[in-house]
Order: structure tokens, then sequence, then C-alpha cells
């Protein structure tokens, strides 16, 4: 792991147009070689975009996994290039991140799973601290570059599941805005199955619990690249409103609808290499068994 982070550290220094062909061409050998991811990410795909041919959906599979293989090179730039080169690379829209908004009363930073979600954190991260829930590496040598690189601007608080939820409570109640990442299958604990793309999916009710209980308003960002290897878009969308309302199960529904909306917008940007309908109500068969 220590040669690939050197090698990830040296190839940041290349012109981002080169660095994403690099990382496409990367992309498209893994897409032949990791069968089984791509199997999931072909079986999602025709779960939830059944209108298309197979062969527009073997197309966009090929480009997330691209997609994903370019995301990842790219994230030495986030980690090690100067705060010049970010700002030059990162267009974020309608306008500055909205510091004063997210902090003047508690806020969730709504992040679905898109392969640039790392580009949201660093645009925020480079005008203000916030918190964060975390996956713990098992590489203990990636697991400290990628805590360094999110926290390399302002502090971060990074929690695990293992923390629980009072830590959360705590750093939205002191105004530091809660970057949360909603939609993957964690299992039926804490998750309701609502539709996602038409398809019963178990989904974390905790963006709407939380609000509900903080008071916190919900600001949806999402990161998607630009054209032609120009670099990365990270736009905020308006605060929700009335939200969560008295309905929990309803609120995490909207999420999920706008999820889809945005997923739409770039599909082969999506996190599908994720087993999203894992967890099946009633105990009904896997979705992603194979016939061969």
């Amino acid at each position: 792991m220590k040669l690939l982070l050197g090698i990830m550290w040296l190839l940041h220094w290349l012109p981002l147009p080169v660095l994403g062909r690099f990382g496409d061409a990367i992309g498209s050998l893994l897409f032949v070689v990791m069968r089984a991811r791509r199997h999931i990410t072909l079986t999602n795909l025709r779960l939830c975009m059944p209108e298309l041919t197979e062969a527009e959906r073997t197309d966009i599979a090929r480009r997330h996994f691209q997609a994903y293989s370019r995301s990842v090179w790219e994230r030495g730039i986030l980690w090690w290039a100067s705060e010049a080169r970010l700002k030059r690379l990162i267009k974020v829209e309608p306008g500055p991140v909205p510091v004063d908004e997210m902090t003047a009363r508690p806020t969730i930073l709504l992040c679905p799973h898109f392969v640039c979600l790392d580009v949201a954190g660093a645009s925020i991260a480079m005008v203000t601290s916030a918190s964060s829930m975390y996956v713990q590496q098992k590489n203990a040598a990636f697991d400290q570059v990628l805590r360094a690189g999110r926290a390399r601007f302002q502090p971060v608080k990074l929690f695990t599941r293992q923390d629980g939820i009072k830590p959360i409570l705590r750093a939205l109640r002191d105004k530091l805005p809660y970057f949360m990442l909603p939609d993957m299958d964690f299992g039926e604990k804490d998750a309701e199955f609502v539709p996602f793309f038409g398809i019963e999916a178990a989904t974390l009710t905790a963006t709407a619990r939380i609000a509900a209980t903080t008071g916190a308003q919900v600001m949806p960002v999402i990161a998607t690249f630009l054209p032609d290897y120009q670099g990365w878009r990270v736009k905020f969308y308006p605060v929700w409103d009335n939200y969560p309302g008295p309905d929990m199960v309803a609120a995490t529904r909207r999420m999920n609808q706008f999820i889809e909306e945005r997923v739409r917008e770039a599909p082969a940007e999506y996190f599908w290499t994720h087993k999203r309908f894992k967890t099946r109500p009633n105990g009904e068969a896997s979705l992603y068994q194979r016939s061969e």
C-alpha cells in the first residue's frame, strides 16, 4: 500500500487531463477483470434502469468503472496539491461555498455516494470545519493518509458507526456541519424499506431522525466531473423546506427520490458497485445471485 500511495503522490503532479485519462484506462481494465463487481453493477442498472437496452447499461457500467478509477487516482490532488490548484479545479455552484448558511444553524450536508464525493468534502474543508461519519481503513498507512487528507485545511471531526449518534448530535448542536452519506445498505437496523428506482431498498432513516431531533436543516451537496477533464463541479442545493415533517418514512422516501433525480443526471458517476439492494424484505431471495 505504501508503494501505491507513493505512485499516487508522484502522479498528482501530472496535469489533470493526463491523470484523468490514466484513471479512465485503468478503469477500463478493471471493468474486464473484476467480474464480481461488474456483475453487481450491471444487476443494479438492470433493476434501476430497465427502460435502457443492455448495451446502454453496459456502456454506463464501463464508464462507471472509469469514473471510479479516475476518482481514486485524482484523490492524490485532493490530498497533496496546493490549495490554489484545488480552487482552480473545483467549480462551486451556484457560487461560493455557503458557509454562513451552513453554520448559522445546525446543518446536515446530504452527500450521496457519487464517486467525487471527496471533492465536495475538500471544497467545504477549505473554508470551514465540519464533521462526518468515517469507516476506518484496514491498512494503517492508507487510513492515516486518508484521515490527514480530509483534515488538511480545517479541523474535521470523524466519527465511526461504533461511536453512536451522540457525538453527531453534539457536533450539530455546536453548529458544526455534519457531512452525511445516507444511501448505502447497512441492513435492517435503523432502516426502513422505501423505494429506490422503484425497488424496495433498506434505507437509513438517520437523516430524517437527526434533523427532527436537532432541528437541523438539510442542504444537499453533490460533486461531479466537469467535462473534458477540466476539474470538478460541486453543487449546493437549496435547503429542503418542511423537512423532515412528522413522518420519518415519508421523509426518507423524499430523500431517495431526490437522489434518484441526481443519479439520472450523471448515471455513470453513482456508486453502482455497492450492493444497494442486498437486504431484502421478508426473507426474499438475493437479487445478486449469478446464473452461471
